[in-house]
């Protein structure tokens, strides 16, 4: 039983639940409902779905987190940075029909779903962290440019018909110029965006709630679907989601793997973000391979169901805490709420214009958008600062789903060149500075006749070894006096694979072939223990490791007559 537990946390919080949260729960559940509403309209048209699909990813994932879900409350539902994503796979496959762009996004969110739950179960979680912070940072802020851009055009109320963001970009400003703008809808969409972005400050209001209700009531008052063409969303249709495999053609197999690979990526990192963030705050310790499991279950039902792809959000989290969620039982309360809402009112929402909607989908990506760490990140190192530019870049101009292999790709090489080319140094000792240092940073440090002390500052492995070899070689070469004993500082040195235990072997043939000794000093015992596996202790001798490098200094003065004078043993005089 408490193996079980342990993938269903909402049974847990049940258990344990305390009656004074209830009140808390069911009030922050209506108030979440309230802003889910337009939210998950907006993104569903933003991915290129009809909008009562955006309540269907919502019900479906809230109820589904709730059970698997370790955080107490992480809200999960349509979200901005999938909405480029999703739109850039089902607008090309489904030619314009609905059914079909519906069901292509279903089964992204199954693949998604499905990685997130393998991932989680053989406990991966750490994966996400290959992705270093300017990295993530140019790819959001690609999606965020390419989400804000897909909707100008229902923003100022007409349409275009083109592919990838410039060109979108181009395609706008020529309809603006040939006077296609319907003024009457950038007048709501505009006054909408502005309500949200100058009220979202005040972090206890139902922002969104307050302006989409606005624009809703300005739009049905005036009648401006009538008398100004301004497009709405219209009746949605009653009912609840019901369960419908979504099969595709094996055309589509390719696109929709990646696509959903794609979101599994982009969703639990920022999930996983969010979720320590908030668990950090509520003093919780959150498993980010549960999380991985919970955001899995969530998105693989949700295809199961007639949704897409969802994600956590960093908007509507925060108002269920503002709210005052205890527990799990807000996101319940909140689908249950939207349920109803289909079930007994699903023409409430008939008046709401699509360019509140559009405004609703610029504002989150505004907020997707990092500048200010991109600053200081451009302040300590410049070569970080333009990987992330060049990652949006590739975002903005190849598409999203090629821009984000391309960061993806951008991150291996940036992790392969650490370990491939790192940092090694021969040391010296610099007058009175304890230790053996770089000589390149202390230009007078003094090197023991006939010793080259040699640090590598990185594991050693297939991809650096010969680099080593090189460096070891050309440290003795460059030494001012003949060389008798090389020396390794391999403190840094956290493990060695095959490729290196050969290499280090033909660099100590190579130094006997001059007569010089190969030595370590501070390895490491599991690097040892290693080496010794690999025949290298018995080839090189247990007396050629030391566990200090001053132990092995020691060592050849004893053995080596060197003329050889210490700073420390010059002031002890």
């Amino acid at each position: 039983m408490k193996h079980w537990m342990r993938w269903l946390p909402g049974l847990d919080t049940l258990r344990r639940y305390e009656a004074a949260w209830l009140r808390h729960d069911v009030l922050a559940g209506l108030v979440l409902a309230a802003m889910l509403i337009p939210v998950g309209i907006a993104y569903a048209e933003a991915s290129g779905l009809p909008g009562i699909y955006g309540l269907y990813a919502t019900i479906i994932p809230l109820l589904v987190y709730a059970l698997f879900g370790p955080s107490r409350i992480l809200v999960l539902g349509p979200d901005s940075a999938l909405a480029a994503i999703i739109l850039g796979v089902v607008v090309p496959l489904s030619g314009g029909d609905p059914v079909r762009a519906v069901t292509l996004a279903a089964m992204m969110a199954i693949v998604s779903g499905t990685i997130c739950i393998l991932a989680g179960v053989a406990r991966l979680g750490f994966v996400t962290e290959l992705l270093s912070k300017p990295i993530r940072y140019g790819y959001m802020n690609g999606i965020a440019l390419t989400v804000l851009i897909s909707q100008l055009p229902k923003l100022f109320g007409f349409s275009i018909e083109s592919d990838g963001p410039l060109r979108s970009l181009w395609a706008i400003a020529r309809a603006i110029l040939d006077g296609k703008t319907n003024w009457a809808a950038a007048g709501i969409g505009l006054g909408t965006l502005a309500a949200i972005l100058l009220l979202q400050g005040y972090k206890r209001l139902p922002v969104i709630l307050i302006a989409v209700v606005g624009a809703t009531a300005a739009v049905a008052a005036l009648d401006l679907a009538t008398r100004y063409g301004v497009t709405v969303l219209g009746p949605l249709a009653p009912g609840l989601p019901g369960l419908a495999v979504p099969w595709i053609g094996p055309a589509d197999v390719i696109p929709v793997l990646i696509g959903g690979c794609a979101v599994a990526m982009v969703s639990f990192a920022d999930t996983s973000v969010l979720s320590r963030a908030y668990a950090a705050r509520l003093g919780d310790k959150v498993d980010p391979n549960q999380e991985m499991v919970g955001l899995g279950a969530a998105n693989l039902a949700t295809g199961l169901f007639q949704g897409f792809p969802i994600s956590s959000s960093g908007s509507r989290t925060p108002v269920a805490e503002a709210a005052g969620a205890r527990t799990q039982l807000t996101s319940v309360v909140g689908a249950l709420a939207i349920a109803f809402l289909l079930l007994v009112a699903p023409n409430l929402l008939q008046h709401l214009p699509n360019a509140a909607l559009a405004a609703v989908v610029i504002a989150a990506a505004i907020g997707l958008i990092e500048i200010t760490d991109l600053k200081r990140i451009y302040r300590i190192q410049r070569w970080e600062f333009w990987l992330s530019i060049v990652c949006l870049v590739g975002v903005a101009v190849l598409g999203v789903i090629p821009g984000i292999g391309l960061a993806i790709a951008i991150a291996i090489a940036e992790f392969l060149w650490d370990g491939w080319r790192p940092h090694s140094a021969v040391l010296g000792r610099a007058d009175g500075v304890k230790g053996y240092h770089d000589i390149t940073r202390y230009p007078d440090a003094r090197q023991i006749p006939g010793l080259v002390l040699f640090r590598w500052d990185a594991p050693l492995f297939f991809a650096n070894a010969e680099f080593f070899k090189e460096r070891a070689l050309d440290a003795v070469a460059k030494s001012p006096t003949p060389v008798r004993w090389l020396v390794v500082a391999a403190e840094p040195v956290t493990s060695v694979d095959v490729t290196a235990g050969d290499t280090l072997a033909e660099l100590d043939e190579a130094l006997h072939a001059q007569s010089i000794e190969l030595c370590f000093a501070e390895l490491k015992d599991p690097v040892k223990d290693k080496l010794k596996q690999f025949g290298l202790l018995a080839q090189l001798g247990e007396n050629c490791f030391f566990p200090t490098i001053g132990a092995a200094v020691s060592h050849y003065l004893e053995v080596h007559d060197v003329e050889w004078e210490d700073w420390e043993d010059q002031t002890k005089r």
